[in-house]
């Protein structure tokens, strides 16, 4: 096995909890399976990896503003479909518990224990207002595209979720 068979490079776009579950269950499952991971966090797929009481961004007012709406934390993820003010999300996390799927949370800290990179787009940062501390302490490293271009040009497995 060559070692561009052993890389898997995930850019996690979107901020809703379906598709942060599938890139994470993707991951893990990549790790655990001896696959070096990295994930490269971008845009709205922020709001994954950022903490609950952030600063919420803001240097100007359409920053302060975006921050406002669009708050971070892994709990106040909405569904991309049949979120239903939140009912939808609640019956997610109801079959999620009966079928004893782990919760995005407990995704996240599993994917730490395995080794899995996580990487915080600074040019999306700084265009919400974003700095560092306003990220979960998984973040391995805040970087731009050109560090995931090099890491992606390396992997057997390349994902835009």
């Amino acid at each position: 096995m060559s070692d561009r068979e052993e890389v898997a490079t995930i850019v996690v776009f979107s901020g809703e909890l379906d598709r942060a579950l599938a890139a994470f269950n993707i991951a893990t499952a990549a790790a655990s399976m001896g696959m070096e991971v990295t994930m490269f966090f971008t845009f709205w797929g922020l709001n994954v990896i950022r903490k609950e009481r952030g600063s919420g961004g803001g240097k100007t007012f359409l920053q302060r503003m975006l921050g406002l709406l669009n708050r971070g934390g892994a709990a106040r993820l909405p569904l991309s479909r049949l979120h239903m003010l939140g009912g939808g999300k609640a019956a997610m996390k109801v079959l999620m518990r009966e079928f004893r799927m782990p919760s995005l949370g407990e995704m996240i800290s599993l994917a730490g224990e395995l080794g899995v990179r996580f990487i915080a787009c600074t040019t999306s940062m700084a265009l919400m207002g974003l700095t560092e501390e306003d990220f979960i302490p998984e973040v391995d490293e805040f970087a731009g595209a050109a560090t995931y271009v090099e890491k992606a040009s390396r992997s057997a497995i390349n994902l835009f979720i």
